[in-house]
């Protein structure tokens, strides 16, 4: 995510965020470089997507190392990286390894080609001291093999310590942990019959939070977008304790696979906004205003290339777009007409 941390003005905010991609961007293409080399040795589907490094303030680096099935927990001091700890569980290529919310503690997860979930804690007695908190198998027949899971995504902090998942064949976990520490798990089957790419978490506040008086906006939102091989993106809503489908019907503007999906922070505005990218090179804006509403799909670019990566700004007003072939991240913000315009290019 771009970091909006500075208040000394606008140019301050676009330098730092400039910053932040640039050095997210070199580390994606170092990885994206390692793993195209290893993933004849390691069988890996086209549909399975690594995502490069993830950078994380105050808590050094973390890099997947697809050969050995690692995760790297690095520290970073004056530009030179030092290893905090190896953490070894899974047997293939792992692809995403985001960190959970500080306020439940040194908490990360993985997700991997060997079709596993792995969420790790950090002992807090001893740094550096990590051990499997949870470990879940995403194949819904254990009798079948596994299949990879291509994507994880952290639950806004507010709604708890919950985690959902997307797996190639087709369904999406979410996990949430109890009080007692022990982990619950349900499962959206056949989400999307070909596959799942990528999932996100709406954010926990309703949309129009800000101006509403209704009780209702005052309830917690949980819903998360989803996107498939199945060129669509859905939006799903847990209700009475189950997820169900919340757009009818699936949203399709794409002619090809949908690479990745990243719901915007609203801050309480009246709508809600969903980007998707897709392998037939467009990046497509969804936007819907009230609940019950239709979404409506508006291609922002068409980039010519498959378009594999998106991340909003923490006040989602500016999207990051890298595609496969140009070697560089894209900033668009949308103008005070509606349309989306190009901020800047940065390149590594």
């Amino acid at each position: 995510m771009i970091s909006n941390r500075s208040r000394r003005g606008r140019r301050g905010s676009s330098l730092e965020a400039m910053a932040i991609l640039k050095e997210e961007f070199v580390c994606q293409e170092e990885e994206k470089k390692k793993i195209r080399s290893r993933s004849k040795d390691a069988g890996a589907e086209d549909r399975d997507r690594p995502s490069g490094c993830n950078p994380r303030r105050g808590h050094g680096f973390l890099r997947q190392a697809s050969r050995h099935r690692l995760l790297r927990h690095h520290h970073q001091d004056h530009r030179r990286h030092h290893d905090l700890a190896n953490l070894s569980g899974h047997s293939g290529p792992v692809w995403q390894v985001p960190w959970a919310h500080p306020k439940y503690g040194s908490i990360l997860a993985s997700c991997s080609y060997d079709g596993h979930v792995i969420i790790w804690n950090e002992n807090p007695a001893v740094p550096n001291d990590w051990s499997q908190a949870h470990l879940s198998t995403t194949t819904a027949h254990k009798s079948s093999s596994y299949s990879s899971v291509n994507s994880i995504s952290w639950a806004p902090h507010d709604l708890g310590l919950i985690l959902a998942s997307a797996c190639s064949e087709g369904s999406i976990s979410v996990f949430s942990q109890r009080p007692d520490g022990s982990w619950d798990s349900a499962r959206i089957n056949q989400a999307h019959s070909v596959g799942v790419t990528s999932v996100s978490w709406a954010p926990s506040t309703a949309p129009g939070s800000l101006i509403s008086s209704s009780s209702a906006a005052d309830q917690p939102v949980y819903k998360l977008a989803s996107s498939g091989c199945d060129n669509t993106v859905k939006v799903w809503k847990l209700f009475n304790g189950s997820w169900k489908m919340d757009c009818f019907p699936a949203l399709q503007i794409h002619s090809d696979w949908v690479r990745d999906v990243a719901w915007a922070p609203n801050l309480g505005l009246p709508k809600s906004t969903i980007a998707s990218a897709s392998q037939d090179g467009t990046v497509v804006i969804w936007t819907v205003g009230k609940e019950g509403d239709q979404w409506e799909g508006k291609v922002l670019n068409d980039f010519k290339t498959p378009v594999w990566s998106l991340s909003w700004s923490l006040t989602g007003n500016i999207l990051a777009v890298s595609d496969g072939n140009n070697n560089c991240v894209t900033l668009w913000k949308e103008a005070v007409d509606g349309e989306w315009q190009q901020v800047t290019t940065v390149e590594p």
